[in-house]
């Protein structure tokens, strides 16, 4: 396993290229993007539709492989790692919220939230459990099961289960793309006190201006390549810049 001395920045990527296929065929997705993270942090990526964003994401989590360049969290290239090091380590050092909610149906909304950690083999402290179930409002929810909760509130119990194992880094995709303006207002809202007060760093795809406001920068990437950034956005802000690499 390498190890790369990354100092006070939670996860650094570098020259990552990632390029799908072969000869004629290839698609080259993203071309040599590099961006740094640190504790504390709530960062939004956004572009136009095949800009990379979603690529860069999966690329950042483990979930996808790249074609060259290297992707460090703490210490850890998980460029170089096995499948099962990279299981494990997304596993204790990641938390993941989807637009899909990925709950599974036949547990309670207390059992999904424990479930990686269960998992893992880990008991979570039960102060923090308490902390984050109060947080987003779920305490009169944990009896019952996906089915019989709204969209919001399925959303919150998979925030709750990202959060469980204090993750280094919190990846959320789109995560109030099936949401209602209410509900994601709710998410988003918890995902920053999160980072304010607990100082979780967040990286978050979305197309949403209204979303990336919450964030404390946003990386513009057009394609596969990060072209602008914005710190302390606005939606009014975001809005333009879209408008601009759209155009």
């Amino acid at each position: 396993m390498r190890t790369v001395q990354v100092r006070d920045q939670v996860m650094v990527a570098a020259e990552v290229v990632k390029t799908y296929g072969s000869g004629d065929g290839a698609v080259t997705a993203l071309r040599g993007v590099s961006a740094a993270f640190t504790r504390g942090q709530f960062t939004a990526i956004m572009g136009p539709s095949g800009s990379g964003k979603s690529t860069f994401l999966h690329c950042l989590a483990g979930l996808d492989t790249v074609t060259s360049g290297t992707v460090v969290i703490g210490e850890i290239d998980l460029t170089g790692l096995s499948r099962t090091r990279l299981t494990e380590l997304r596993r204790d050092r990641m938390g993941f919220v989807f637009q899909s909610f990925n709950l599974l149906p036949m547990l309670t909304a207390e059992e999904n939230i424990r479930l990686t950690g269960r998992l893992a083999g880990r008991r979570a402290d039960r102060r923090w459990f308490d902390t984050i179930v109060d947080a987003l409002g779920l305490r009169a929810r944990l009896d019952h099961r996906p089915a019989e909760l709204s969209g919001g509130q399925q959303q919150r119990v998979a925030v709750a289960r990202a959060l469980l194992t204090r993750p280094e880094v919190l990846f959320a995709d789109e995560p109030t793309g099936n949401l209602d303006s209410r509900s994601g207002a709710e998410v988003l809202g918890f995902l920053r006190s999160a980072v304010d007060s607990y100082r979780q760093t967040v990286i978050m795809v979305t197309h949403d201006p209204v979303a990336a406001a919450h964030a404390d920068r946003v990386l513009f990437l057009a394609d596969g390549a990060i072209v602008d950034e914005l710190a302390g956005p606005t939606i009014d802000a975001v809005h333009a810049r879209m408008r601009k690499l759209e155009g």
